[in-house]
């Protein structure tokens, strides 16, 4: 019922967990898929090869879209690649300890930078693509941290929390070129990013007694809320944020 064919879709932080999974649905839909990243190549280059096996075309890039430069160079080797954008999926983020009073403006910063800035850089460059080809989608990936707060983590609840009020800024400010902005707002998920904490039996116990649904989200799991908005079963949604939590997150 979802088809994305001929649809040329974006995706950062592609090399694993949310971002692989994102891409590999996207692909699995008909999209073509231009996979970005940072340092692991040859993560990327496995989600690459089964992207390619599902008969879809893709490009692998690498560079840190947190910098202007780099978010330029990714949109710009998309059009070269493929002559269009229709889809942007704003995926990369951290997310790092940060005890207010000890955490460092070096920390505060990068964090800032990855999660909020490269939103902004990738958005403020594909804009003016997406208005030319008369509309488009983008779908940023906040977290629960964003709508609650998370103590010791305040710097990433607070890029995570300004990604909610930049999509919705957006989602006004573009609706009348077409173009819908949304956000996936995960709860805890049973990724790379979450190993060292999980690897405490206890605490991941506790973690799945708090989620109503009592399991922990898979990657494919907020994937499969970012096709949704993704494609045309979400035409008249666009300025929400929808919550993956499992219900422990009622907002």
């Amino acid at each position: 019922m979802i088809s994305l064919q001929d649809k040329v879709s974006v995706i950062t932080g592609g090399s694993r967990g949310i971002g692989a999974a994102t891409a590999v649905l996207l692909a699995k839909a008909g999209s073509d898929i231009v996979l970005n990243y940072v340092r692991n190549h040859e993560h990327a280059a496995n989600v690459a090869q089964i992207i390619r096996d599902l008969g879809r075309r893709v490009v692998v890039h690498q560079g840190n879209v947190a910098d202007s430069r780099e978010a330029g160079n990714l949109i710009e080797r998309t059009i070269l690649e493929f002559g269009k954008v229709d889809i942007l999926v704003n995926n990369a983020g951290i997310w790092t300890y940060g005890e207010i009073g000890n955490i460092s403006e070096e920390v505060w910063d990068e964090t800032i930078d990855v999660n909020l800035k490269g939103v902004f850089n990738l958005c403020n460059t594909v804009v003016p693509h997406l208005k030319r080809n008369g509309g488009g989608k983008i779908i940023n990936i906040s977290s629960t941290a964003g709508q609650r707060g998370e103590a010791f983590h305040s710097h990433y609840a607070a890029s995570k929390g300004g990604i909610i009020a930049f999509t919705k800024s957006l989602a006004t400010e573009l609706a009348s070129y077409n173009i819908s902005v949304n956000a996936v707002a995960p709860g805890w998920v049973d990724t790379d990013l979450n190993d060292e904490v999980f690897a405490n039996e206890q605490f991941r116990e506790q973690v799945v007694e708090s989620i109503p649904l009592k399991r922990i989200a898979t990657s494919e799991d907020v994937a499969g809320a970012v096709i949704f908005l993704a494609s045309d079963l979400a035409r008249h949604v666009t300025g929400t944020t929808i919550n993956v939590n499992g219900g422990s997150v009622l907002i």
